[in-house]
């Protein structure tokens, strides 16, 4: 017991940086189903960090994201789920507008985007919850005007990964399926390389300001990875029928999370 609370890490004691791991596990595990894992990672280490500065939070939850975001990525690319014709260029995009994101969260207030995703996320829950069934059939359309939405959600989604992040992969499956017509299962082996270059631009980006405990963003990522691996291969057997109500889910959330934090910010200060 004495080690839980003398041992640290990056200034936090041991049992800390443990409860972060069991937030980070579930993080990753719903990331990798449905994204939005970052609803759960970025609280877990704005609370785990106190008052340190909130980049140094955002920029540790980078650490861990990126190397379990990783691990579900090559899951999905190992059952050939990613198309890298159509993904490969949306990655290198994504990189640049994470990068272009990150620089902008460093000098900007985010209260505008937080009441813009009050206004959007009804919006987007209602486009989830029209349909009964989410396709494991691609659907039919343009090859040129989807590899236009492709290439567009990479670049303003990866910039808004950079600059604020939770919902992330939730937005890009949506717009995959609904707007791009692809299947559940390539979709999300799309979202999972995209978010991975959104979160190396970021995490490069922080790293270079600064703003990352490698510590315990390392011991994190091995509960990320365990998430993302449990999670990935969930989403890859079961398709619509399990990534439908985790998108479901993290709308609901990402809903309470932005709602809270703009009439409560002394909590997330």
């Amino acid at each position: 017991m004495q080690l839980l609370t003398d041992f640290q890490v990056d200034g936090l004691p041991l049992w800390v940086v443990l409860l972060v791991c069991v937030g980070i596990f579930w993080a990753g595990f719903m990331d990798a189903i449905a994204g939005g894992g970052g609803i759960i990672s970025v609280p877990v280490h704005l609370i785990a960090f106190g008052s340190r500065p909130t980049p140094y939070a955002l920029g540790t939850n980078k650490v861990s994201a990126f190397i379990g975001t990783a691990v579900s990525t090559f899951r999905f690319a190992r059952n050939g789920f990613i198309d890298w014709r159509m993904f490969a260029p949306a990655a290198v995009i994504a990189v640049l507008g994470s990068a272009g994101g990150t620089w902008l969260q460093h000098r900007t207030p985010d209260a505008i985007l937080k009441y813009l995703l009050l206004a959007v996320l009804p919006v987007v829950a209602f486009i989830t919850l029209r349909s009964q069934e989410w396709p494991d059939e691609p659907g039919e359309i343009d090859p040129g005007k989807q590899r236009l939405i492709i290439w567009g959600a990479a670049l303003l989604i990866g910039a808004y990964d950079g600059y604020y992040g939770p919902g992330t992969g939730t937005f890009l499956m949506i717009i995959f399926i609904r707007m791009a017509k692809m299947d559940t299962r390539h979709a999300a082996g799309g979202v999972k390389l995209i978010n991975l270059s959104s979160n190396f631009g970021s995490l490069v980006t922080q790293l270079a300001s600064g703003y990352a405990y490698i510590g315990v963003g390392l011991i994190a990522a091995v509960a990320s990875v365990a998430g993302h691996y449990i999670g990935s291969g969930l989403a890859i057997q079961n398709g619509s029928k399990i990534v439908r109500p985790a998108v479901v889910i993290v709308l609901i959330l990402l809903t309470i999370k932005v709602g809270s934090e703009l009439l409560f910010p002394s909590f997330w200060s």
